[in-house]
């Protein structure tokens, strides 16, 4: 009987907090979901290599210029603030490879994963002159750029073809330095286990 009296009691308790306390705030609703396909197609996209053209992780430099296309109405980019630059796949690099599997919903987009800049929105045109990272694997790209208002989200966008992209070669050798590094380790190992064998036998001889 006194263990339910005090079950009942702390019943009561929990009810009365879960009654009295304040309740969390609801979750903010999800950010909206922004697709690609609804976006005006308002920036004009270039960037310096041509078809083809093979540039080197760490080494080859892509100059990017973008501006307003002619065919927007006047005060169209009013609402632009900052442009934020991609590197993009190439459709031939994303095959069979979902890791980098374009979605029209960008938030699940996998096929732009490299910033290349984002910088304030000028006027009429823009230009930035980026130095391929040594972390971009080999692969074929084109250069997709998205306008951004106020608040950070994408409201227009413009690219390079995908059709007519560029190939970066990655950086896939092993650092002589770590080959060095691997063979003292190496060497220390070995050491240490003739010493381990040595030290064992003298212990079972005494």
């Amino acid at each position: 009987m006194a263990r339910r009296g005090v079950t009942t009691a702390l019943s009561l308790v929990v009810v009365f907090l879960g009654v009295c306390l304040p309740r969390p705030a609801a979750a903010k609703t999800a950010t909206a979901q922004v697709h690609l396909s609804a976006l005006p197609r308002a920036l004009v996209v270039a960037v310096s290599p041509k078809q083809g053209e093979v540039l080197h992780a760490g080494d080859g430099v892509v100059t990017v210029t973008w501006s307003l296309n002619t065919t927007e109405p006047a005060g169209a980019d009013a609402a632009f603030k900052a442009v934020r630059v991609k590197l993009c796949y190439a459709p031939a690099s994303r095959k069979d490879r979902g890791w980098r599997k374009a979605e029209d919903v960008l938030h699940k987009d996998k096929a732009c994963q490299f910033k290349v800049t984002e910088q304030p929105y000028a006027a009429g045109a823009g230009r930035f002159e980026y130095r391929v990272q040594r972390d971009i694997p080999t692969a074929s790209y084109f250069v997709r750029a998205f306008a951004l208002d106020a608040s950070g989200t994408e409201v227009a966008y413009g690219q390079t073809s995908p059709d007519a992209a560029f190939d970066v070669a990655g950086i896939t050798g092993i650092h002589a330095s770590l080959k060095v590094a691997a063979g003292v380790f190496s060497a220390f190992s070995v050491a240490a286990l003739a010493f381990f064998f040595v030290v064992e036998n003298r212990k079972k001889n005494k």
